[in-house]
């Protein structure tokens, strides 16, 4: 035991650091490269032309990004068709992790002075190793992420682990900004213009891609892939079914929509902070003290969105953290050179961010459900899949925005914060506050407007999709004439007419019992194929060779946790016998949410039998695989 809780520390600190390094690289490839493009990549002495080099070279990361989002599925197929002795993972995150790391690094130099000898030259190698590095990026990225179910087949063991990767994460993001510009500016052998020189900015690419390297390095040392029938998933995704979905489901096209302005707004204003920093307040050292606060902050706000949710519904909460970062844009675009202002009004805008984030998460989330409810079929690693790509078309598109803006204000390479005259300081500040204001508001009338998935909604939606599920039976008639159950699981046995579900208590969903269990793990009642697994991982129908259909359903009114407590060992299609494993579920987070764990089995095409029998006598304490009913059809 002593030897397992300290593997799966290992483990867990092990994947922490890979979510440390891979949003380190991410801030920088996101926010912060922009800006040495912009301020230090091109200095022929002539601003016109090193304008027109910028735009030129911020023009293709912005086509290259673009494309990449069409490369994504292609990468997570050939992830998903892996298997070697070191994992289906690992060899991405580590391969990916250093080839990433190192191109980064390429990409803060000059290629040997290439942008000023041949610039053609040096715009073209730019555009090989940006993709490479993006792409190779991606491969860690997804790969990185795809992990938590191959480390662990306990439900409670993921949880840590994604809490972990998650503090690990919002460290990572954040410390970038702390960090940043006092590393750059202690590396520059020219520090006037407040931005740093060439060899500053090398050598934080330099920690950067050191970071990269020896974290992937951690998770592909210090973690461990098990083998487990949940992932043999074979589902494949292509960027035509993704649009398909979105085509399809009106909820998710209308979220991803205004989540697309809503992100095109902040990552727009998130980016030209540095450049307020450098060049309006003329100190950009002060930026660390922003960033220090946004680690804080960050780690707060996230904590407080259970209880926000549960007391206000998730569109009041966005519509409030609108309200706030609005505030937080008027105060800033006043601001001036008020450090304090400053500071107070980019926490405003930067607060509501996580909570905003968990929101649409949640939204998209439901609409897994939404689209089964409407479409009939259920899709959820394509609608899951369309937030990463979202965020990738935003991204891309504010990247290019941001080197118009810093070309627009002449924020350029040599240019410091005395070189900005008025009518520039106006131009920068109209475009940082105004065009973020616009895209927010955009983002925030169509969620108002079509957006109608609220929680009560989701409810009802995930209500009746159970009960379809539940009431699922044969085509086919049973051809036998007496079939015996076995207990699921141990417990204590329960009328099916005592149990708190109406559906099932009325005989609507089929004859059948019911246990109070004392462990968390439910066997087959029957032999048979597995015709369905709620995706929730709740519930399981089970058809016999005899055509007799089984349901077998852990708790009441727990498809709420969306799989939360559940680990499903068959899937649809799978041979199994009597006695063999179906689930694993934990009581104490079903009854932490207020819910019942009584385990139910149904024969939902019981009207074809004429008797029913129970072999055993309510509230008795029985062993798992114990016979407890018959059912009988008599001529």
């Amino acid at each position: 035991m002593m030897g397992k809780a300290k593997g799966q520390m290992k483990s867990r600190l092990s994947y922490t650091a890979g979510a440390f390094g891979n949003d380190v690289f991410y801030a920088t490839l996101s926010t912060y490269f922009i800006m040495f493009v912009t301020t230090h990549l091109f200095n022929t002495g002539d601003p016109k032309q090193n304008s027109h080099y910028v735009l030129l070279i911020t023009n293709i990361i912005a086509i290259l990004r673009i494309l990449e989002v069409f490369i994504d599925p292609l990468i997570g197929n050939m992830i998903d068709n892996t298997q070697t002795k070191y994992g289906k993972f690992k060899p991405w995150v580590v391969g990916g992790g250093i080839i990433s790391s190192i191109t980064l690094l390429f990409l803060f130099t000059d290629l040997g002075g290439l942008n000023k000898t041949n610039p053609v030259l040096y715009l073209v190698l730019f555009g090989v190793i940006y993709l490479l590095m993006d792409v190779f990026y991606s491969i860690k990225d997804i790969g990185f992420w795809s992990m938590i179910p191959a480390l662990s087949i306990d439900s409670r063991e993921r949880e840590k682990m994604a809490t972990f990767a998650r503090i690990g994460s919002t460290i990572g993001a954040n410390i970038v900004g702390v960090a940043i510009m006092p590393i750059v500016l202690f590396f520059s052998l020219t520090k006037t213009g407040g931005s740093g020189d060439k060899t500053g900015w090398f050598w934080f690419a330099f920690i950067v891609a050191f970071i990269g390297i020896i974290t992937s390095l951690a998770v592909g040392i210090g973690t461990r892939e098990v083998e487990s029938k949940l992932r043999n998933n074979k589902e494949k995704t292509s960027l035509k079914q993704v649009f398909m979905v979105l085509g399809k489901n009106d909820q998710l096209l209308w979220l991803s929509l205004g989540y697309w302005f809503y992100g095109l707004g902040i990552n727009t204003l998130n980016a030209l902070q540095l450049y307020y920093f450098t060049f309006i307040l003329g100190d950009s050292g002060k930026y660390s003290i922003l960033y220090g606060l946004n680690t804080l902050v960050g780690l707060v706000s996230v904590s407080l969105f259970p209880s926000l949710a549960s007391k206000f519904n998730r569109k009041h909460v966005f519509y409030g953290c609108i309200a706030v970062m609005l505030v937080g844009i008027g105060v800033f675009s006043m601001a001036g050179t008020s450090l304090p202002i400053i500071l107070i009004a980019a926490e405003l805008f930067f607060v509501p961010q996580p909570l905003v984030f968990l929101v649409v998460l949640m939204i998209i989330s439901d609409s897994v459900e939404y689209g089964q409810w409407k479409l009939g079929h259920r899709d959820e690693s394509l609608t899951l899949s369309v937030r990463p790509l979202v965020d990738k078309l935003g991204g891309a598109t504010s990247n290019w925005l941001v080197s118009l803006i810093a070309v627009a204000a002449g924020m350029t390479t040599g240019a410091s914060a005395s070189d900005i005259t008025s009518h520039q300081q106006f131009v920068f500040k109209l475009c940082m506050f105004g065009f973020p204001t616009i895209a927010l508001l955009i983002g925030l009338l169509i969620i108002a407007r079509k957006i109608s998935l609220t929680e009560a909604r989701h409810a009802k939606i995930v209500d009746e999709l159970e009960h379809r599920f539940s009431a699922a039976t044969s085509e086919n008639e049973i051809n036998t004439k007496v079939v015996s159950l076995v207990t699921p699981t141990a417990g204590e046995l329960v009328a099916l007419n005592h149990v708190g579900d109406k559906h099932f208590a009325s005989g609507n969903l089929g004859e059948g019992f019911a246990v109070k269990p004392t462990e968390g793990t439910v066997l087959a009642p029957i032999s048979g194929t597995i015709r369905q697994v709620l995706p929730t991982h709740h519930a399981v129908g089970i058809e016999s060779d005899d055509g007799v259909v089984v349901l077998v359903h852990v708790g009441i009114g727990t498809v709420r946790l969306k799989g939360e407590g559940f680990i499903s060992y068959v899937r649809q299609g799978d041979q199994v016998k009597v006695g063999q494993k179906l689930i694993d579920f934990w009581s104490p987070i079903i009854e932490k949410n207020g819910l019942d764990d009584t385990v139910i089995v149904t024969v939902t095409n019981s009207e074809q039998f004429s008797a029913f029998h129970l072999e055993k006598e309510i509230g008795e304490e029985l062993p798992a695989l114990t016979e407890v009913v018959t059912f009988k059809k008599e001529k």
